[in-house]
């Protein structure tokens, strides 16, 4: 059986997860993931590169990054992951910017204390123990044999995803968006999946699900989030969300509660 459990502490969101059948869709998500494999194996494309995490295995991912993800030969599998903003990493490492290198690192004392903080989140511990179990893990990714480096976005894709970011109420103007780069729908679609993995109407997309959680999280309505985000209704918003978050935006609104 699949389950999906969202809980969310000091401004970061937990998962805990079990699945065996189930495949995520391609997606990226606007928050760092750093997540621990507790049983199985994980099976994912990470930007077009194929990676397996095993038991105990910590999984990083850099915001953005486009991934799929299911269980390797269909077996149960078992796994936490955690979701923290940017800007709240930035205020912990004194706005120096983080970018993960290795995809998949085994490292115990750093999965422990991802599975620690994990736990405490899903069992709703207090804030301040949350806040300050994420400063020491913050301090273990800094200082673990982690390869770790900033890269700057390339422009063009920076400014190609600010006007998708900020027009999920519309339809995406694949036209509008090739005139801004003189260049043709055909160029700009090969030019921005070469840059980031993912299309640009897979991306558009994405960026609609991500603010419809927000919307959610917000005012914790799962209607007023339809109509923010310019889905058709909510079926439309549950069949997108479900193939991002495994679970739907209705079932994703009745956790936070």
């Amino acid at each position: 059986m699949e389950k999906f459990n969202y809980k969310k502490s000091a401004d970061i969101l937990a998962l805990s997860a079990s699945i065996s059948e189930f495949t995520y869709k391609k997606h990226c998500h606007e928050e760092y993931a750093i997540g621990v494999t507790l049983r199985g194996i994980q099976q994912y494309n990470l930007d077009g590169s194929f990676q397996l995490s095993h038991k105990n295995g910590v999984m990083l991912f850099n915001p953005e990054q486009s991934h799929d993800g299911s269980s390797y030969d269909r077996t149960e599998l078992d796994y936490v992951m955690l979701y923290i903003k940017p800007a709240l990493l930035l205020e912990i490492l004194g706005k120096k910017e983080l970018r993960f290198s290795s995809p998949i690192v085994y490292n115990a004392k750093l999965a422990r204390c991802i599975i620690t903080l994990s736990h405490a989140i899903q069992n709703g511990k207090e804030e301040l123990l949350c806040s300050e179990l994420l400063l020491t893990l913050v301090d273990l990714v800094s200082n673990a044999d982690i390869d770790t480096a900033y890269k700057k976005n390339n422009e063009f894709v920076k400014k190609a995803k600010e006007m998708m970011f900020d027009n999920i109420e519309n339809v995406l103007k694949l036209d509008d968006l090739s005139q801004e780069f003189d260049m043709s729908k055909y160029q700009f679609i090969r030019e921005f999946k070469h840059h980031t993995g993912i299309s640009p109407y897979q991306f558009f997309l994405n960026c609609k699900v991500e603010h419809a959680k927000q919307s959610i999280e917000k005012n914790k309505d799962i209607y007023s989030a339809v109509a923010e985000c310019g889905f058709v209704d909510l079926t439309h918003l549950n069949r997108h969300f479900k193939s991002v978050f495994g679970i739907t935006a209705y079932e994703y609104k009745s956790q936070l509660n």
